[in-house]
Order: structure tokens, then C-alpha cells, then sequence
């Protein structure tokens, strides 16, 4: 068992009628991607030392555990119950121990957003000299996105929908951010001018801008992808693909490194949280309602209530 402290959640999350994706969603299910907490059960023959660990949880978890020669896996909060709660259950080999001075609220940040940027850097071989253009960059991928791809030393191009979410981006790290929507006549012109210009995309956006946003690649390039959130079904010209020579990379699965890469970067200061606000788990409505509004820059923290909270008095 583990206690966890807060949760989170970022604008990736927000979708019309993606549940079930990897077969039926079991119903009833608790939500809630993220968490850290202090592992305060574990079951023989696990690690013993483990107990009393601060931890965060992967929450992408091979099946079985440790067959990284399959993409087979299940996801907390998709396919087992997730993290809005005092106590979660989760096998021994998806904890990781951590050592940092962050809050509880920001360590509870970084696993499904930092991870799944993580994984999609890994899988696209981001390295340094790379350029790396990043649509979405204030949502909690997208602004994870940005620290990642700078800590592997690349340039970083993010687009973002509002200034006032621009200088956000900014302080994270990105060398230009280009303020619009597709369509606007100034992201059009920016798009433009990055044409044939980008080593690496990140885009977790789609829509009616993907054929603009594939266009800046490189010969050779690589887009690498694990959401939609403005629409799953995009415009692609075959040519484009074929006669530059594209790699597109899809990636829910993680890889393996993904976990201890995090807490590496976690234990080193190389990264950072983006924690736009924390809310008590009681007010989660209100939470997802300003959460929907999406004027934030990175993730909305959930904080369960103490588990002593919740038990009943002796004399009742």
C-alpha cells in the first residue's frame, strides 16, 4: 500500500470519448493520474527498505511488469484505479524512491506529464543541437516538454495560445515562443518561416494545424506524438512524408528509462515543477472547472485529506 500526498492533472487530460481505449473501462473507477506519497505496506517478497520511502508511482506499467519487449501495459486510472485517494495499491516495481526538498504538490507534478514528454523524447533520440518545436507548450506535457528537451540540450520553438501564458513559457526555458492559433494570420507567418527548419516536433495538439506544424520539419525529421487535444483527426499528404523522408513516432508505452531518468533529474536540480494551482481534493469541481477554462501554464495539484481527517472520533 501507499499513502499518497497530492495528485494531479494537466490540459492532456481533457478529452470527449477517449475512454477505453485499451478495452473497456472498468467502472466503478477512481481517477487520478499522479501521485507521490510515503509507502507504508508492502508484501513479501518485495524490498523491505522500500517501507517509510518517499515514492513516486509510474503510472504507465508494463504487463508484466518488467517486459519491455512488449508494448502490452495498463495505465492507473484507465485500466486500475488511480491516485484520488488517501491510499493507493500499486506492484512494488512501479514505485521509485526520491530524494528532494520539492513540496509534496510538486512532486506529485511530474509523473504522468514529465513522463510521458520524457518517453517522447527517448523515442524520438532528442539529443543536443536538436531543434525542437513544441505546439500546446503551456499544457502540463507541453511545459514539461520544454525543461526536458533544453536539460538534452536543444533548441526549443513553443507555441502557446495567449501572452499571457508566453512569459510562463519563457521562464521554462524556451529560446523563441510564438504566441497565436492556427489560423491567425501571425502563427501562420511564424509556421511559415520555420518551414524545412525543425529536427523534432512534440505534438500533443493535432488538428487543422498539423499539416503547417509537419511542414516545418527537416529531411529526415521526426514527430513524435501522444495526444490530440484539438482534434484526433488530421489532414496528411503522403508526400510530405514520404519524399522527406518523415519518422512519425506514436508512444503511450513507456520505456524503461523513462522512471529513474525523472528521478535523476529530480535528484540533480536539472528540472523544475510548473504547478499552476493546488486545490484541497474537496473542491475538486471547482478545480476542474477553472482547469477547463485552460488559462494555466502546467498542472493543478489535488490534496487528499489527511487519513486521521477521516476516521471517526473514539467516542462515536
Amino acid at each position: 500500500m501507499n499513502n499518497p500526498q497530492p495528485t494531479a492533472a494537466s490540459s492532456d487530460d481533457v478529452t470527449d470519448d477517449d475512454g477505453g481505449w485499451n478495452g473497456a473501462t472498468p467502472f466503478p473507477l477512481i481517477q487520478g493520474t499522479d501521485a507521490c506519497g510515503i509507502v507504508v505496506q508492502i508484501s513479501s517478497p518485495n524490498d523491505p527498505t522500500l517501507l517509510g520511502k518517499r515514492v513516486l508511482i509510474r503510472p504507465c506499467m508494463r504487463v508484466p511488469s518488467d517486459n519491455y519487449a512488449s508494448l502490452d501495459h495498463v495505465w492507473m486510472a484507465s485500466n486500475i484505479d488511480g491516485a484520488f485517494a488517501q491510499y493507493v495499491q500499486v506492484p512494488a516495481a512501479q514505485v521509485f524512491p526520491v530524494n528532494c526538498d520539492w513540496t509534496d504538490a510538486e512532486l506529485a507534478s511530474i509523473p504522468c506529464a514529465y513522463g510521458t514528454s520524457e518517453n517522447m523524447l527517448h523515442r524520438a533520440h532528442v539529443q543536443a543541437g536538436d531543434h525542437v518545436l513544441i505546439p500546446g507548450a503551456s499544457g502540463g506535457v507541453g511545459s514539461a516538454t520544454v525543461q526536458l528537451a533544453k536539460r538534452r540540450g536543444a533548441t526549443v520553438t513553443a507555441l502557446v495560445g495567449s501572452e499571457a501564458k508566453a512569459a510562463a513559457v519563457r521562464a521554462l526555458g524556451a529560446d523563441r515562443v510564438i504566441v497565436g492559433r492556427h489560423g491567425d494570420a501571425k502563427w501562420n507567418e511564424a509556421l511559415q518561416e520555420l518551414t524545412d527548419a525543425v529536427d523534432v516536433v512534440v505534438d500533443n495538439v493535432g488538428g487543422s494545424g498539423f499539416p503547417t506544424v509537419l511542414n516545418t520539419l527537416k529531411r529526415g525529421g521526426r514527430l513524435t506524438t501522444s495526444g490530440a487535444i484539438s482534434g484526433p483527426l488530421v489532414e496528411l499528404d503522403f508526400r510530405t512524408l514520404y519524399l522527406k523522408d518523415l519518422t512519425l513516432i506514436g508512444c503511450t508505452a513507456w520505456e524503461e528509462p523513462v522512471m529513474r531518468n525523472l528521478v535523476g533529474y529530480i535528484e540533480r536540480g536539472e528540472i523544475k515543477p510548473a504547478v499552476d494551482k493546488v486545490y484541497p481534493m474537496t473542491e475538486i469541481v471547482q478545480a476542474q472547472k477553472t482547469f477547463l477554462e485552460k488559462k494555466h501554464v502546467g498542472k493543478f495539484v489535488l490534496i487528499p485529506p489527511p487519513v486521521e481527517a477521516t476516521l471517526p472520533a473514539e467516542d462515536e
